[in-house]
């Protein structure tokens, strides 16, 4: 066992309040926010709530889920996160694969040309036309087309697949394998950690992303939750969906006087975030690999 001197332990104790006062700072406006979505509305307006739900109650949730387009909006953005993923991933690591072929005229070009998107756009008027021209406009897919290619997830498989083994693909064309089969039967299969880190990039931005749809979307049942979440805390649009809804519905919230705008923001927030939060234990051991690996190989 090592013995540290007393300059050493010292260090590593400052280190370690470093990192637990940035955790705390990290951590801590989520779990304020979940404990407000737990608390009573017109208690918390009397402040005092910070680390524990003072007077707990579930209302706030109930009217979160009563309301068929908080729900809808919900659906709307799994369908959004699980097309756009697979769909985005697919044709990346296709495009990626192509990219890696010595043989492809212009390679150079294109890949100049690609990395140039990632500095310059066209704009917002511009792709705004764009995306009505090509019929896309107030529809599903306005959500999941135009992003599917990643330029930069691009170069992480690119710089993968080019750090595998020549001689895999070579016996594989000397089976009779095509480009479609070693892509499919060899190489993805390799490429897991770069595919499950990947994903879940895609899926984050998916699933969190609410300009696109507060520019391109105008119809109400085809917002997601992220979009409905911005709309409600920047127009208080809780309140005009509780006046619109049903009378047996509008009975059941004139019980609840304790629910406020606050705590009807506060569980539509914590209902917005927790279904993402839950991905990451599931692929966190892919983060380094997949990342440090697709980047630094040559």
């Amino acid at each position: 066992m090592i013995k540290l001197s007393t300059g050493d332990r010292a260090l590593l104790i400052g280190i370690y309040a470093f990192l637990i006062v940035l955790g705390f700072a990290a951590f801590y406006p989520f779990w304020n926010a979940a404990i407000v979505s737990f608390n009573e509305g017109t208690d918390t307006m009397k402040g005092g709530v910070t680390f524990w739900p003072r007077e707990f109650t579930l209302d706030n949730y109930q009217i979160v889920f009563e309301d068929s387009r908080l729900v809808n909006a919900f659906v709307i953005s799994i369908l959004r996160t699980a097309a756009g993923t697979l769909l985005g991933i697919l044709l990346t690591a296709i495009f990626a694969y192509g990219m890696t072929k010595r043989e492809l005229i212009g390679r150079k070009y294109y890949m100049i040309f690609c990395i140039v998107t990632m500095y310059f756009s066209g704009g917002l008027i511009p792709s705004f036309l764009l995306i009505r021209e090509l019929g896309l406009f107030n529809t599903f897919w306005v959500m999941v087309i135009p992003g599917l290619i990643s330029v930069w997830d691009m170069i992480i498989f690119r710089t993968f697949f080019m750090g595998l083994p020549g001689g895999l693909e070579e016996s594989a064309k000397v089976d009779g394998s095509s480009n479609w089969g070693i892509l499919f039967r060899i190489v993805l299969p390799l490429s897991g950690p770069v595919i499950a880190t990947l994903s879940l990039f895609t899926a984050v931005y998916h699933w969190n992303e609410w300009f696109t749809p507060s520019i391109y979307i105008s119809n109400a049942d085809l917002l997601p939750i992220q979009t409905k979440l911005q709309q409600i805390l920047n127009s208080n649009i809780m309140s005009e969906q509780m006046q619109q809804m049903d009378s047996a519905a509008q009975g059941r919230i004139n019980k609840m006087r304790t629910i406020t705008s606050k705590s009807l923001s506060m569980a539509t927030m914590m209902v917005a975030t927790l279904p993402i939060l839950c991905v990451y234990p599931f692929v966190q051991k892919y983060f380094v690999k997949g990342v440090l690996v697709g980047s630094l190989k040559e």
